[in-house]
């Protein structure tokens, strides 16, 4: 009888770190996602300035890259749950101090560029950090690599729904400037769930290396590491076809189409709603897939046939087909490049090389909107889709070509 509720008291807790990084994650991404609504929407109201909101904007986008990009030696030394809590106090404070400074009538748009500059330099480490728990909780819980990132990935793409869902009705209702409360409060009920559920990962921390030297075995190691390499690579490449497509292509495509802004909405929607799904099933089965072929087949499908559907010229139930279609491929792909990255990375090194593929990610997404445009303007609508979506088929196959997906 004993031995029987000490195995149950395990897997209890077991589970319960999995539920606290699920949980964790949630809050955040939904108070990020909630703010890239209700930021922009308050500094326009504000200030009626779209120059301000830029200026807003790129305050807080640049240090999230930046200091993410050198929070990775911290992470691996301190502990990714200090780093997490911490982080998301700072932020919370920060954008909490955005309103009340707002009703004070004492914010000048330099005050409010450096608090949102202090909430994206806390943001970034803060979301590795919550990712660096993963292989724990999925060894403590006795599930495999594949179903915990398939459910981050799903309660990712859930946020990215409900979080400006969220922020459109808190905005009409009450205003912009409470929308920014509701999301510093996420933050702070994120900060509180690591604390009560997560403990810091077993990780051989040397504490005698300087900062530098951590970096740079972390850089070596994602140099050294082929496959990692071409991944980070990839999603960089991508992640820049992609914003080009959604802050250009896609918008130009509608207006030219005789469409509104409510069909981009509603493509976009169908996308993330059937990814959602996908994600869900890579949860339950991505472990039994071979990972090889779902990651080329489900990129492939999730991110080419949509530059044709619209290059075409295709009829809006044909488009939303397409989009549903894409959305279930891409569902599949994050899970089993999470896997990959948590299977190939040890423990000591993860928080410097998933801080250095996730700024490396990033790099090429303020360049995308360039790219959109001046391809437009070279090839036209139909010229930029051929070739945006060229460059994409041959940057996601490339990965596609190693031979050690699995070890």
């Amino acid at each position: 009888m004993t031995a029987v509720l000490t195995e149950r008291r395990t897997v209890r807790r077991s589970v319960r770190g999995l539920v606290g990084v699920l949980a964790a994650n949630a809050s955040a991404w939904s108070a990020t996602r909630l703010m890239s609504i209700a930021l922009p929407w308050f500094v326009l109201s504000a200030t009626g300035s779209a120059t301000s909101t830029g200026i807003v904007a790129f305050a807080q986008t640049a240090p999230y890259v930046v200091v993410q990009l050198l929070a990775g030696p911290l992470i691996d030394r301190v502990g990714p749950r200090r780093v997490s809590i911490v982080c998301d106090l700072i932020a919370t404070a920060a954008l909490a101090t955005v309103p009340l400074l707002y009703l004070l009538d004492t914010l000048p748009l330099w005050a409010l560029a450096v608090l949102v500059a202090v909430a994206g330099a806390a943001d970034g480490p803060s979301n590795v950090a919550k990712a660096v728990f993963v292989p724990t909780v999925a060894k403590q819980a006795r599930v495999p690599l594949e179903r915990v990132a398939g459910l981050t990935g799903a309660i990712e793409r859930t946020a990215t729904i409900i979080g400006p869902a969220i922020a459109g009705v808190v905005i009409a209702y009450f205003g912009g400037v409470h929308a920014l409360w509701m999301a510093a409060a996420l933050l702070a009920v994120g900060a509180l769930i690591v604390g009560v559920t997560l403990p810091d990962p077993p990780a051989e921390r040397e504490l005698g290396e300087s900062y530098l030297k951590r970096f740079r075995e972390g850089a070596r190691f994602l140099r050294d590491e082929g496959l990692l390499r071409s991944i980070t690579g990839m999603t960089a490449m991508t992640n820049m076809l992609d914003q080009a497509f959604m802050a250009v292509l896609l918008p130009v495509w509608a207006k030219q189409a005789g469409h509104g802004p409510e069909t981009i909405g509603l493509v976009v929607s169908v996308f993330a709603a059937t990814s959602i799904v996908a994600s869900l099933a890579a949860a339950a089965i991505g472990d039994r897939l071979p990972r090889r072929a779902v990651y080329l087949i489900g990129i492939t499908v999730g991110g080419v046939p949509r530059f044709a559907a619209l290059a075409l010229g295709l009829p809006l139930p044909a488009v939303l087909a397409v989009f549903a279609l894409g959305g279930l491929g891409s569902g599949f792909v994050n899970p089993i490049i999470g896997a990959v990255i948590y299977e190939r990375v040890p423990a000591g090194l993860l928080g410097r090389v998933k801080t250095l593929t996730s700024a490396v990610g990033w790099s090429g997404i303020p360049f995308g909107g360039l790219l959109g445009g001046g391809v437009i303007a070279l090839a036209g609508l139909s010229g930029a889709m051929w070739i945006v979506g060229g460059v994409y088929l041959l940057a996601i196959v490339l990965p596609g070509l190693h031979d050690e997906w699995t070890r």
